[in-house]
C-alpha cells in the first residue's frame, strides 16, 4: 500500500531545493543578468517613448437637454474617432486612462429650429481638445461633421407593408400575411411625414414555401424617419390548392322589363382552383354568370356566349363549361298582362 506524504514534508522538500538554487553560483549569475536586462529594456523603452507617434482614440458623443416632445429621427453616431500625434509617453498616458470622457451636445446651444442640424467639425474639435494636453496635436476627425435630423413630436400611425418576393411550393399558395404588430408610429418633419403611406421591411427573399414561415423583420430606414417599433414579427401562412366544381345559373342583364333570356342548358359548370380552408366555403352563389342583352344583337348564330361577371377572392384557373349555350328570348307575359 503506498503511502501519501504529508503537505508539510512536501514543503520542507521544495523550499530546501529551491533555496540551495537560488544561493548556488549559478543562480546569481541569472539573477544579475536579469537585473541588467531589466536595467536595460527600461532605458530602451523610455527612448521610444520620447519620440512622436499618432494613434486613433474613440471619443464618446452624447446628447443632453433634448426636449421630451422632440425626437430624434437620424441614426446618432455613438462616438468621433480622433486622430492624434504626440510623444509617446503622453499617447500611453491616454491608453491609460481608458475611453475618453464623452463630449455633449447640448441641443439649446448646437441644434437650430430647422428640424436638420450640421454640427461642423471646428466645433467638435473645440470640444474634444480639452481632454488631450497642449502638446497633443489633433490631426482628424471621422465623422468630421454629426448630422442631426428632428422631429418635435409630429407623428402619425401607418401600415407595415412586406418588401421582397416569396413564393410558394407547387401545388401551395400564401394564404394570408399577418404582422404583429400591424402599424407602427413614424416621427418625421412635417413635409417628410405628409410623403409616408406605409412602413415597408427591408427586402425579404424567401421562395417554396408549403409551411408556416415566421421571421423577425426589421424595417427598411428612411433618412430623417424614425419607426416604433422599427422591427415586426411576421407570419406567412400557406394553403394547398384543390379544385371545385359548382353549378351557377346563367342570367340575362340588360334585358327590357318585357323580354326574358331562356338558355339550354339554364346552368353552367364552373371549375376553379381554391384553397382547401376556403373549400368548403364557396357556393354558386359567390359566382355570376351573365349573357348581356346587346351582345346578342351582333350575333349572328343560334348560340351564345355567357360571360363571368364576379367570381369570389382567392379562386383562380377558372373554367366554364360550356362556354356557349343555346338561347331564345321570350315574351314577358307577366309584364305584358300589367300593361
Amino acid at each position: 500500500m503506498l503511502r501519501q506524504s504529508h503537505p508539510k514534508h512536501l514543503y520542507l522538500k521544495y523550499s530546501k531545493k529551491i533555496k540551495n538554487f537560488l544561493l548556488s553560483a549559478k543562480s546569481r549569475e541569472f539573477l544579475i543578468f536579469l537585473f541588467f536586462l531589466f536595467i536595460a529594456s527600461g532605458f530602451w523603452l523610455l527612448q521610444t517613448l520620447d519620440k512622436e507617434y499618432e494613434t486613433e482614440i474613440d471619443v464618446p458623443i452624447r446628447l443632453k437637454g433634448v426636449p421630451e416632445d422632440v425626437v430624434i429621427t437620424s441614426d446618432i453616431v455613438p462616438n468621433v474617432q480622433v486622430k492624434i500625434k504626440d510623444r509617446g509617453t503622453a499617447l500611453f498616458n491616454y491608453l491609460l486612462r481608458g475611453q475618453l470622457a464623452p463630449v455633449f451636445i447640448d441641443f439649446n446651444e448646437d441644434f437650430v429650429k430647422n428640424n436638420h442640424v450640421k454640427i461642423r467639425s471646428t466645433d467638435i474639435e473645440r470640444k474634444v481638445l480639452g481632454q488631450f494636453n497642449v502638446s497633443t496635436r489633433l490631426l482628424s476627425l471621422s465623422p468630421d461633421t454629426l448630422d442631426y435630423i428632428y422631429s418635435t413630436g409630429k407623428s402619425k400611425l401607418i401600415p407595415v407593408k412586406l418588401s421582397g418576393y416569396v413564393t410558394a411550393a407547387r401545388q401551395y399558395y400564401i394564404s394570408d400575411t399577418l404582422y404583429s404588430p400591424d402599424s407602427v408610429k413614424v416621427y418625421a418633419p412635417q413635409a417628410i411625414l405628409d410623403t409616408l403611406t406605409a412602413a415597408y421591411t427591408q427586402p425579404f427573399k424567401k421562395t417554396d414555401i408549403s409551411d408556416t414561415l415566421r421571421c423577425n423583420l426589421t424595417l427598411a430606414k428612411i433618412r430623417g424617419v424614425k419607426f416604433v417599433p422599427d422591427n415586426i414579427n411576421c407570419i406567412l401562412t400557406t394553403d394547398i390548392y384543390t379544385e371545385k366544381t359548382l353549378e351557377v345559373p346563367i342570367v340575362g342583364i340588360g334585358f327590357p322589363s318585357d323580354k326574358v333570356l331562356r338558355t339550354f342548358p339554364s346552368k353552367v359548370k364552373v371549375t376553379f382552383r381554391v384553397g382547401v380552408g376556403q373549400f368548403k366555403q364557396i357556393t354558386a352563389d359567390d359566382f355570376s354568370i351573365v349573357v348581356p342583352y346587346e351582345n346578342l344583337f351582333r350575333n349572328d348564330s343560334d348560340k351564345c356566349g355567357v360571360m363571368l361577371q364576379y367570381a369570389p377572392d382567392g379562386v383562380s384557373q377558372i373554367r366554364i363549361t360550356p362556354e356557349q349555350v343555346d338561347f331564345l328570348i321570350e315574351q314577358n307575359t307577366v309584364s305584358v298582362n300589367e300593361h
